[in-house]
């Protein structure tokens, strides 16, 4: 395994609560759209063993043409060792990044594509987003739908709709509109259903779907292979 060591290069306040860390992109670090890599702080590797506290798995909110690595996080007042840790660091300040791997990369199967988040969640669909609006091929047209509570809501120069390029954003702040919306979006039956958030919101919208018609085939988790049969019970055709 390669622990790739790289520098903050800059720090953004996305909304009170959620901050975008900036890494510069480490000779020989590649990545493709919707990956996820495990983010890590100086001294996790110092003892014997990982030091599970100062690692946490994180997706990367910027697509590779970006040229740097963008981890987008909520750290609330209250907030674990390692959020009170990476709040107080500062550009310049160096962090390990390590087995990243993309388990929501786009589909292009000539489908309706839906992508349905929670909160900060909506870290994982920037850079899919960004990869249609420049490039279309064998996408019908994607939907995005995002809940969060605190409306301060996430990238809304890029998650803004977009008739003219088929894409269309809509962002609620409670959860009965949300679920009412997803039922709605549910009506295409050959639709593609990316879901990322909290393992219970993957279960609830899964579950919303599933009632539906929705195929397990055809929605999309932010989970390994081998966790997927966790979430969706019946048989998934991967």
């Amino acid at each position: 395994m390669q622990i790739y060591w790289t520098k903050i290069n800059k720090i953004i306040d996305e909304t009170p609560e959620v901050k975008t860390y900036m890494l510069d992109c480490p000779e020989g670090f590649t990545w493709e759209e919707g990956s996820h890599t495990h983010f890590a702080l100086e001294g996790f590797n110092a003892g014997e063993k990982p030091n599970r506290s100062l690692i946490r798995h994180m997706s990367i909110t910027t697509s590779p043409h970006e040229n740097s690595i963008g981890i987008t996080t909520r750290i609330k007042e209250q907030c674990s060792e390692f959020k009170t840790i990476l709040r107080n660091m500062e550009v310049g300040q160096e962090v390990a990044i390590f087995k990243t791997h993309s388990n929501v990369p786009l589909k292009r199967e000539d489908k309706n594509v839906y992508l349905l988040s929670a909160g900060v969640g909506l870290a994982t669909f920037r850079p899919l987003v960004l990869d249609y609006l420049e490039r279309a091929d064998n996408v019908n047209q994607i939907h995005s739908l995002n809940i969060d509570s605190t409306k301060d809501f996430l990238f809304t120069p890029i998650f803004e709709s977009a008739p003219d390029k088929k894409f269309t954003s809509q962002f609620v702040d409670n959860r009965k509109d949300y679920y009412e919306e997803v039922k709605n979006l549910a009506a295409d039956k050959e639709g593609l259903f990316y879901v990322v958030g909290s393992d219970e919101f993957l279960q609830q919208n899964i579950d919303v779907l599933l009632e539906q018609g929705i195929e397990p085939g055809q929605i999309m988790l932010d989970k390994h292979k081998q966790q997927l049969p966790a979430f969706l019970t019946l048989n998934v055709s991967m």
